[in-house]
């Protein structure tokens, strides 16, 4: 009867928020979804590793097409609507279209052309040679139509063009760098990691920087720490890419038998590294809880791609899904687990899950009777008095 009495009275106990009774019994309409989500579970064995990072590995964001290795030439970068053209026509012998006939009226053989800048057709004027297409040629390609359309009026001519300022070929490269700037293509070309040293180089470590390239409409991403890697993915930039850097730290999730969240410690921890492995990661949480947690029972929740799966001979027949809802059970109490857990590697978004150990509900249930059985007993003695 008295243990009774104090739960019914728990009612009028204090607390900050409504209990699940108060809430789930004032709805006036409810809805209630008794559906179980399915998922696969796979023990963590030697076997499973390798398939299992791999597949973390892959997720990574890459450039894909844009990345052609290091090998080869860099890209001749063309005449663009806006660039500043300077052009020297020159002639073999004086009398002819540009050089006069009396001797010594002026030094040398050639003559320099007004500057020229690219108007909206990507068009300038050249005297005598008339109008000439150049945006989107070669210095080389301009100057030899040049020549060619003043062959038949002066002597011998040989054209010389040069870019004198680029207004064009403009790349920006913005966001979590030191420096955010807009700068003309060098000549030979410039790639990603020359143009975000340029710009003074990430604010951020290279494991939480996301580079992003716009181009053409599109949006290609891939980490920073993945760029510096692999060299093939120090992408040949083009004119009018955006180059932007982005702070994108990746994170775990940690309930269960683990220390609760004070000082340095969370239930949401960001990686220290590019791979970081699930021993780092129950480290920098605290580590499990002695008292409390069962170490034969901590499971990682993530989303596993279906090929991932038929890789690890799991019947996948139940899902239609592209990804299915996997759990990986390691058990830490064995050396095999311990080396496992240090090298299987966390991916961003994972859920980790401590379990408690089964004594440990017994623990609370003899607690509560022991709570329960003191209260008599201390009523008892203030009436004996």
């Amino acid at each position: 009867m008295l243990v009774a009495g104090i739960l019914v009275g728990c009612t009028a106990f204090p607390r900050d928020t409504p209990n699940s009774t108060d809430v789930r019994g004032g709805a006036s309409v409810a809805l209630q979804n008794d559906d179980r989500i399915s998922y696969a579970l796979v023990d963590l064995t030697g076997s499973v590793l390798p398939a299992a990072n791999a597949a973390t590995s892959s997720r990574r964001p890459s450039f894909g097409a844009l990345s052609g290795g290091r090998s080869g030439t860099f890209a001749n970068v063309r005449i663009s609507v806006g660039d500043i053209l300077s052009i020297t026509i020159f002639e073999a012998a004086a009398g002819g279209l540009f050089i006069p006939t009396e001797a010594g009226s002026r030094s040398g053989n050639f003559v320099q052309v007004p500057n020229q800048q690219v108007d909206g057709t990507g068009t300038i004027e050249v005297p005598y040679a008339g109008s000439i297409k150049a945006a989107g040629r070669s210095a080389r390609e301009v100057s030899e139509e040049i020549r060619r359309n003043l062959a038949n009026r002066a002597i011998e001519p040989q054209v010389v063009v040069t870019i004198n300022e680029r207004r064009g070929n403009d790349i920006s490269v913005l966001g979590e760098v030191n420096t955010p700037s807009r700068f003309a293509m060098d000549p030979g070309g410039i790639r990603l990691m020359g143009a975000v040293a340029r710009a003074g180089g990430p604010r951020y470590p290279t494991y939480e920087t996301m580079v992003s390239i716009q181009r053409a409409g599109k949006t290609h991403k891939a980490m920073l720490s993945t760029i510096l890697k692999n060299p093939g993915q120090d992408v040949q930039l083009q004119s009018g890419d955006v180059v932007f850097l982005s702070r994108d730290p990746q994170y775990f999730m940690i309930f269960g038998a683990t220390p609760d969240p004070s000082g340095a410690n969370s239930r949401r921890v960001t990686f220290e590294n590019d791979d970081m492995s699930l021993a780092e990661g129950l480290a920098k949480a605290g580590g499990l809880r002695t008292e409390r947690a069962d170490p034969q029972s901590v499971f990682i929740f993530r989303m596993e791609a279906r090929r991932t799966l038929t890789q690890l001979g799991v019947d996948i027949a139940p899902y239609t899904t592209d990804v299915v809802p996997t759990v990986y059970a390691v058990n830490l109490r064995t050396a095999d687990g311990i080396f496992l857990s240090d090298h299987f590697k966390l991916r961003d978004r994972d859920i980790i899950i401590a379990a408690d150990a089964q004594t440990v509900d017994l623990g609370k249930f003899l607690s509560l009777v022991n709570q329960v059985a003191v209260v008599p007993y201390n009523v008892g003695v203030i009436a004996t008095r």
